[in-house]
């Protein structure tokens, strides 16, 4: 025991003295909390829309007055001619065309059909598929005003309707900084824990000091107990100060157990703890360490469902993400802070972690040779 707690303080004093690490723990997870939840975000709040308006008509117009009264979209320009209303698409100037045939509001009033036609820039599959979700919202609000005006007219008399109350559980103003913060920390816990671990082994191979310590009577647990332990503490402590700020600026709720999340990550900190230490085995450099975590960290944050749900990827991916670790304390952390998850919610992604953790680290402490 004594032998661990020497290497802990050999650690500690290793690792506040390097100023390139330094920043890394304390300085890199402050400017990603504050950069990225703001950042990344599905939200579109400024649709360039061009309206080619060809009928000039009373209905038109509220259907034109429909979209500047929603605070997503900025009326660009105005014009009659539908291939200059392209042109603006094409150089990037607008996002949408909204094209008004001539003639729509007679053929809505004598036909009771009435056509209008919407051109979406979609290089960006995720942001056209959104834009037309809020165009259709708004048209089909429009419609609706329409039908019950009409049919008040024919009748004389109001038209009871059926209202539909929408209402969101787990975040219900839809912010996406409440469910972009969660994911955000399982990305900065995972680099501290699994990264700083592969470059501080890796770097007692290029400074040299890795043979003094193999030819020493300190046995190999003892040493990668003490390797591994500081940067384990270092990740718990940046969770804690991830939540803090999440609380602090973005007012993140917080509905579930917090011992269970820090259960939960202490187990899934072991796992990339042995990914780390499984790396720097592999390499021999600090610049092959980047490379190799690099490809992990690209296949791992894309699949982890971050950003698009892994219930939406092909049959084939969600079988292979049962190897992202990411994946299971995305899911989790979640589960926990926003919706309020219990023990056994969690159960079987804690369960599959700690397997997980147990292979990566027996593969890892195999992998290790501590040779004189």
């Amino acid at each position: 025991m004594k032998t661990i707690i020497y290497i802990l303080q050999k650690e500690f004093i290793q690792v506040f003295r390097d100023k390139t690490m330094l920043p890394m723990i304390f300085f890199m997870p402050i400017i990603q909390l504050i950069v990225l939840v703001n950042a990344a975000t599905f939200e579109m709040n400024s649709i360039n829309l061009v309206v080619v308006d060809k009928d000039l008509s009373t209905s038109s117009r509220q259907l034109v007055n429909k979209f500047k009264g929603s605070e997503f979209y900025h009326l660009k320009e105005s014009t009659f001619s539908l291939k200059d209303a392209e042109d603006q698409i094409l150089h990037r100037k607008a996002d949408a065309i909204l094209h008004i045939h001539k003639g729509f509001e007679q053929d809505l009033i004598t036909e009771n059909n009435g056509k209008i036609q919407l051109l979406v820039n979609a290089i960006n599959s995720t942001a056209a598929g959104l834009i037309n979700a809020y165009t259709t919202m708004i048209i089909s609000s429009y419609n609706n005003q329409v039908r019950a005006e009409m049919i008040n007219m024919i009748q004389a008399r109001p038209v009871k309707q059926i209202k539909v109350s929408t209402s969101f559980w787990y975040n219900p103003e839809m912010n996406y900084k409440t469910f972009m913060l969660p994911g955000i920390l399982v990305i900065l816990v995972t680099a501290i824990g699994m990264i700083l671990t592969a470059i501080n082994l890796v770097r007692e191979k290029e400074m040299g000091t890795i043979e003094q310590i193999n030819v020493t009577p300190i046995r190999k647990h003892h040493f990668l107990i003490g390797k591994l332990l500081p940067f384990w503490i270092i990740a718990i402590f940046e969770l804690a100060f991830g939540l803090l700020i999440g609380k602090v600026l973005y007012q993140v709720p917080f509905v579930g157990s917090i011992p269970l999340l820090f259960l939960f990550a202490s187990i899934y900190i072991l796992v990339a703890l042995g990914i780390g230490l499984l790396i720097s085995t592999l390499a021999n450099s600090q610049q092959q360490v980047m490379f190799i975590a690099f490809f992990f960290l690209i296949v791992f944050i894309l699949m982890s469902g971050i950003f698009t749900p892994v219930e939406s990827m092909p049959y084939w991916a969600q079988k292979v993400n049962v190897i992202n670790p990411f994946s299971y304390f995305m899911k989790a952390i979640r589960m926990i802070m926003l919706k309020g998850s219990g023990f056994f919610d969690v159960l079987k992604e804690m369960l599959s972690l700690f397997v997980y953790a147990f292979i990566v680290l027996s593969l890892a402490v195999w992998r290790y040779r501590k040779v004189a």
